[in-house]
């Protein structure tokens, strides 16, 4: 199992988790939920209590990713298997991404 941390604008939002089964999961933290202020990651990831659960990457996290030989070098440099769509979002969205949104590994001991 490998989490990230989903940051909006350098906040905490919530946390996405592919399992292993390479299933997907994404959840809000509770302290997101309860600011009104806070708005939902994405139109298609509103801001609800449950988790959402997918059995790929959810199109919005996908959509972050580099395609074509972005995505071929970014693979070679890093030495990421170009079907490892996870590895490739925690790498490539974690220090600058276009919008809001950046994806951080979080660390297991």
């Amino acid at each position: 199992m490998r989490k990230a941390k989903v940051l909006f604008r350098d906040e905490e939002a919530g946390v996405l988790t592919q399992h292993d089964d390479s299933s997907f999961t994404f959840r809000y933290h509770d302290a997101w939920m309860a600011d009104n202020d806070k708005p939902a990651i994405s139109l298609t990831l509103p801001k609800s209590e449950q988790e959402y659960n997918s059995k790929i990457l959810f199109p919005f996290f996908y959509n972050m990713l580099p395609e074509g030989s972005n995505k071929q070098v970014a693979c070679k440099l890093n030495r990421i298997d170009l079907n490892d769509y996870f590895g490739l979002l925690m790498t490539t969205a974690r220090h600058d991404s276009i919008g809001a949104i950046r994806v951080v590994k979080i660390e297991t001991k």
